[in-house]
């Protein structure tokens, strides 16, 4: 797909980007990876969502890198196995999408799955929607693995039906987040190939995300700190609020 603008590194990006990849930062190392994504909505504001999407996968593989040792071995292996085993084929098919998408449908996707996990947060949390009390039947564990590489390579949001089905397997709090990290490695280096032959990595993406990388590192460290010790409730409240103001203005953008 081709590129529809050139990112102008000024002050403007940098005031959003910097906090955007801090904010992923701590997401991916403290609270599942759920809300990771919306450093990407975010950027898309801002520049072409293309340019937005490959700019944080380098990123967010090294937010990964970063938090694996301090969850290391504390995963859950057999779920981690199913997710990753079915997040290839999702990835491809993701790749597939890429090749079909524009810009504006890129932008309408980026905030329909914003809305999207905002909604599902707030019906769960109203117990409109319940996560089983049982564990899902290992084809499940597979199938959002499937829907969580697709949604990862396309917009960075393959969290969420990852956490249906982890917090279906009633773990606890560490193991719950070491499975997110050690997974979300994984399809982050299936996706880095695909990026890299689809052209989503472009020279100036590379260079941002150089600039970047320390506010990465910090957003890494924040989340394992905030892990121990910070409730999640106020954490993914901000979350919401920027989802839904950013995925709502995403939409608008594509539309008209």
């Amino acid at each position: 797909m081709p590129q529809e603008s050139a990112m102008i590194l000024d002050t403007t990006f940098f005031m959003i980007a910097i906090p955007a990849v801090i904010f992923a930062g701590i997401s991916k190392g403290g609270f599942g990876s759920g809300a990771a994504f919306v450093a990407a909505p975010l950027l898309a504001l801002i520049v072409d969502p293309a340019l937005a999407v490959g700019l944080m996968l380098p990123l967010l593989m090294l937010i990964d890198a970063a938090t694996l040792k301090p969850y290391w071995k504390q995963w859950s292996w057999s779920d981690t196995r199913l997710l990753v085993l079915g997040a290839a084929p999702g990835v491809a098919l993701g790749a597939l999408f890429w090749r079909i998408a524009d810009a504006d449908l890129l932008r309408i996707f980026l905030g329909v799955i914003s809305l999207a996990f905002v909604a599902f947060q707030l019906a769960r949390a109203r117990n409109l929607i319940r996560i089983p009390d049982r564990p899902f039947a290992p084809i499940v564990g597979l199938f959002a693995g499937a829907i969580g590489g697709f949604t990862s390579f396309v917009s960075h949001a393959g969290g969420p039906p990852v956490a249906v089905y982890l917090l279906a397997r009633g773990l606890n709090k560490t193991t719950y987040q070491a499975t997110t990290v050690i997974t979300f490695w994984a399809v982050n280096i299936f996706k880095a190939i695909p990026y890299a032959i689809l052209g989503i990595f472009t020279s100036q993406t590379l260079l941002a995300g150089l600039y970047l990388a320390p506010a990465a590192l910090f957003g890494a460290w924040l989340g394992v700190k905030a892990h121990r010790i910070i409730p999640e409730r106020p954490f993914f409240l901000i979350t919401y609020v920027l989802l839904t103001l950013t995925g709502t203005k995403l939409i608008f953008d594509a539309l008209t």
